[in-house]
């Protein structure tokens, strides 16, 4: 038997997955959870041999909790994403399901997973994030407040600083958002118009109001937002920066 966590934000997608999986004499459904965070808990504690998993979910998306797994389960991935985002699946040997589920592709999935070990495949995740998530525009960002999880605009979002452990969402209105995504997903999961110019500090182009000179090189952005806020660029970026902005 498969011990099998199915991780999805849409309860009537589980359901369908749920009651199509029943056909098969192997697959043992323990749990399920509704967003990243709840599975990495669960998988943890559980240890699953197989997970089918959703990619957009908010406080964690797929490719994210999978980054933070200690125990490693086969992973079936379950998308919307149209057949030119899929050929990333196909490129790390990775099974997916296309939305919405069918059962003869399910029936090949199954049939694949009798034939392959169930030791976990190897996730070239960081280049899966960039190649799927470059196909579709991100428009909000969710902000988890407590039990609430709130929505956050991307094209309101002046600022995105690293703090320690932390990273914080600026917004043109002054106010300041804790995220659970990291810097580097967030360079990838952006728009162009959000530039990385210091290892703490990715700003959005479309809100500079002017640039000064700062000490051995480096770049003064000043961000027009309520605060005003500057950000210093890295050395290291000035001359791509300079070039950028053709200074």
């Amino acid at each position: 038997m498969w011990k099998t966590i199915i991780i999805d934000d849409e309860q009537l997608a589980r359901q369908r997955i749920k009651r199509l999986l029943k056909e098969y004499d192997e697959v043992e459904i323990i749990e399920e959870a509704s967003n990243g965070e709840d599975g990495l808990e669960k998988i943890e504690f559980l240890k699953p041999d197989l997970i089918f998993l959703d990619i957009e979910m908010p406080i964690l998306n797929g490719f994210e909790m999978l980054a933070k797994l200690k125990h490693h389960p086969k992973v079936v991935f379950i998308t919307a994403y149209d057949q030119y985002a899929i050929k990333a699946f196909e490129e790390g040997s990775i099974d997916y399901l296309l939305k919405p589920i069918e059962i003869e592709r399910l029936d090949k999935t199954i049939k694949k997973l009798r034939q392959t070990s169930l030791a976990p495949a190897q996730i070239p995740l960081e280049d899966l994030l960039r190649q799927i998530q470059g196909k579709k525009a991100v428009k909000t960002l969710t902000i988890k407040l407590g039990d609430k999880i709130l929505l956050v605009k991307v094209n309101e979002i002046v600022h995105i600083q690293a703090e320690d452990k932390y990273v914080f969402l600026h917004t043109v209105d002054g106010k300041k958002h804790l995220t659970d995504f990291t810097l580097s997903t967030l360079e990838t999961k952006l728009p162009e118009e959000f530039l990385r110019i210091h290892r703490s500090d990715i700003i959005n182009v479309d809100y500079i109001k002017e640039i000064r000179k700062g000490f051995n090189g480096a770049l003064v952005f000043v961000l027009n937002n309520q605060n005003e806020t500057k950000v210093t660029s890295s050395r290291s970026n000035s001359e791509m920066l300079r070039e950028k902005f053709d200074i």
